[in-house]
């Protein structure tokens, strides 16, 4: 093989990968629908604060966020109504009056740049609206301007949801308030006019800001809550107020096109390290806007638009989930409701999951970063709930002393609520495991993840039961959101098996803890370990269900007829690394079963996030057709908005998030030890290319394809050890590449 292979060697690969020469680009005809913000709005944010700009010629609508903005506290009933929920911090309405119909009307969000667009001519002139979140100031910046002189006037509305005050000082607008639960808020707008005047208005209806003859209008918002990661402060900090003023004045001593600019070079650090080509869209394709185009595309292949789809979750996780600030909830960042569906909170049983799965694939390794730091942030309350819930109490009959468990939902302030996730504990840690199986970084590793590691293996230590035959298994567990409760559940099992599997790797990773390491690797090998049943399926119980009806919309349990949304059992395909078609085959045949049996019938219970997870498990197998199938599922209308947010329905973003690593690892998967290329390329992607993709073991990798057929790969040695194995089809290759280096191999590669 290798006498086969020229190697060139590159001295130095770009920071910034070329984009794609696919739209990235998501445009519209129409404003959104004031009573469709999460379906049809569009989503700009950074990391912390986030808007939806609709739209509107007449009424812009500008709905903003602030991820810390939540209420409940730590609830120790557990009871999910009690638990809180995020809110919104309200809307900003910029008046502009029109006085016929606008014509050449469009809506846009350009990826690439981070940047929405509104665009329309009326009153004889042509106006044009900018907007995004910059990251380095730390504000929503808008601007609004039209091809004549003097053709800006009306006025700005700042809409608090929580019946805040608006006090008005000079072209400033200011709204601050206390939720129930003690956190104070606070947001600022800021108007800078080019020409005409700015005057400040008071009556019985608002305090708003008039505009009039001006060529152009900039808009600065500014926002912060009291929201600290600290338990022993109660998660509460100092008053916003001088923090937001200060952002907000220093962002001022700026023009438009220096915080664009700013903001720009930002964001491109992270978004441009990937660029993905899957083939070229055809004219007509191309040619639709698209709430339209995504309906054809469920139709027909549209290699572009699934490009996008899978560059959408990289700007949507960089928009929602930056070091330092909170991670993306179950919509992400974007909110329009103060009792949001689910109370947008942060559900352990996929959800939270879902939403960083394509962060170290993706390579946006520090997006994940968030996550870790909210499951510090909670440990006190989490461990107190657990060691005072009756349901944790060990054989010998006394409350747990040892480690947390998490219900299924969480909020940001150590609340706990609706029924207990026992294993989710163990699947946290997978993601705590992950950042480090990526990047390498041993001081992460032993400060960060170990800690929390071995706590969580201290707990199961505890919590394990021991059946006759010596085996182990999680008693009273249960297969999300499926079925009864009962002891040896095949999710649960998986995931405490990968959480011991994970420990023993990080312990020898440090070289720390000989002696309970080789106790946590002989407690993996005595759990009970999933089983193929009388249809050749994986069970998803230790004891085969045949055909129990528990409950309605799943009247037969583990049958070729059970179509749930869920396919919890499968964990050990993905995300885990327990079941795999190359060292467990029979396993593999048997997860296989199980999937094909599910479904897509349009009336099963299969939601969007659902297709996300069946993409990649198909992907695990395999298996490229039904993978791609299940990604062109993503366009369907009952599964996307028309902006692209997932619709379960409601709209819940894990989807967007699900179906971006289920594309990378379509077309590259490195879970077994070597850096597999390829592995599930679909028929529909006959040509095409992907660079910039993180490995496990420290390396970016990019690979092209034509007729099918791999012709090139790049391996750059990011943090690894400078021996890659790669793999393509049978065929594998050992490559020496030392640090910060990067090799290209091409010639004949099938």
């Amino acid at each position: 093989m290798k006498n086969k292979i020229a190697i060139l060697v590159l001295t130095a690969l770009a920071c910034a990968a070329n984009l794609s020469a696919a739209d990235l680009t998501l445009w519209y005809q129409q404003p959104a629908a004031n009573n469709k913000p999460m379906n049809e709005a569009l989503p700009i944010g950074n990391g912390r604060l986030g808007a939806l700009i609709f739209g509107s010629p007449e009424r812009e609508r500008t709905s903003v966020n602030e991820s810390s903005l939540w209420t409940g506290g730590e609830n120790p009933s557990g009871n999910y109504d009690s638990m809180g929920a995020y809110q919104v911090l309200g809307n900003v309405f910029v008046n502009l009056p029109v006085d016929s119909n606008a014509s050449d009307y469009r809506r846009d969000l350009d990826l690439a740049d981070a940047l929405a667009h509104v665009s329309y001519t009326a009153n004889g002139a042509k106006f044009q609206r900018e907007f995004f979140c910059s990251h380095p100031a730390e504000i929503l910046a808008a601007q609004f301007t039209a091809d004549k002189k003097s053709a800006c006037t009306g006025s700005i509305e700042l809409v608090d949801s929580h019946g805040a005050k608006i006090i008005a000082e000079g072209n400033r607008l200011t709204a601050s308030g206390t939720l129930g639960n003690g956190m104070k808020f606070e947001w600022q707008l800021l108007v800078l006019n080019e020409g005409g005047s700015v005057s400040t208005v008071s009556d019985t209806n608002s305090t708003r800001l008039e505009f009039k003859n001006c060529d152009g209008l900039t808009l600065l918002v500014a926002a912060g809550t009291d929201y600290v990661f600290d338990h022993a402060k109660n998660y509460h900090g100092e008053d916003p107020h001088a923090r937001v003023t200060a952002q907000l004045d220093a962002a001022a001593k700026k023009n438009f096109a220096e915080l664009k600019a700013e903001h720009i070079a930002d964001f491109q650090t992270m978004f441009n390290r990937v660029s993905a080509d899957f083939g070229n869209s055809t004219a007509a394709q191309t040619a639709l806007p698209t709430d339209k185009r995504k309906l054809e595309a469920f139709k027909t292949v549209d290699p572009g638009l699934e490009a996008l789809l899978f560059q959408y979750g990289r700007y949507l996780l960089i928009s929602c989930s930056r070091p330092g600030g909170l991670p993306a909830n179950l919509q992400g960042l974007w909110n329009d409701n103060n009792s949001p569906p689910w109370h947008s909170d942060y559900h352990a049983n996929i959800n939270i999951q879902m939403n960083y799965w394509p962060a170290e694939v993706a390579n946006l390794g520090e997006c994940h970063t968030p996550f870790f730091d909210l499951i510090a942030s909670q440990l006190p309350a989490w461990r107190k709930a657990t060691a005072a819930a009756k349901e944790f109490k060990t054989a010998d009959g006394n409350f747990s002393k040892r480690g947390f468990a998490i219900r299924t939902s969480h909020n940001i302030t150590g609340g706990l609520g609706w029924k207990w996730d026992k294993t989710a504990n163990a699947w946290y840690c997978q993601h705590l495991w992950e950042h480090y199986a990526f990047g390498l970084d041993k001081n992460y590793l032993r400060t960060t993840a170990y800690p929390i590691m071995k706590e969580t293996c201290e707990f199961w230590e505890d919590h394990l039961k021991t059946l006759p035959d010596g085996k182990f298994v999680v008693p009273n567990a249960w297969s999300p959101e499926h079925g009864p409760d009962e002891d040896g559940v095949t999710y649960s099992q998986e995931i405490v098996w990968d959480l011991f599997n994970n420990y023993v790797a990080a312990a020898d990773a440090l070289d720390t803890d000989k002696d309970y390491r080789d106790k946590i690797a002989a407690m993996r090998d005595r759990l009970v370990t999933p089983q193929v049943g009388s249809w050749g399926q994986l069970m998803e119980w230790m004891i085969e269900k045949k055909g129990t009806n528990v409950i309605a919309k799943s009247p037969e349990l583990d049958t070729p007829n059970d179509h749930h949304r869920h396919t919890s059992h499968l964990f050990a395909v993905y995300p885990g690394t327990q079941i795999s078609a190359g060292k467990t085959p029979e396993l593999a045949a048997a997860a296989k079963v199980t999937l094909d049996a599910r479904g897509i019938d349009p009336g099963s219970d299969v939601r969007e996030w659902s297709f996300a997870w069946r993409t990649v498990l198909y992907a695990r197998l395999r298996d490229a057709e039904d993978a791609h199938k299940m990604l062109q599922q993503l366009f369907s209308a009952r599964n996307t908005c028309p902006n692209l947010f997932g619709l379960h329905p409601p709209m819940q973003i894990d989807g967007n998030f699900g179906i971006t690593a289920g594309i990378a690892e379509m077309l590259m998967q490195s879970q077994a030890g070597e850096i597999e290329l390829l592995p599930a390329l679909p028929n529909a992607w006959p040509d095409g290319k992907i660079s910039g993709l993180r490995a496990r073991g420290g390396y970016e990798v990019g690979v092209e394809w034509k007729a099918g057929k791999l012709v090139s790969v790049t391996v750059k040695n990011v943090s690894g050890d400078g021996h890659a194995k790669l793999r393509y089809g049978s065929k594998v290759v050992e490559l020496d590449v030392k640090k910060g280096e990067a090799k290209n191999l091409n010639g004949e590669l099938q």
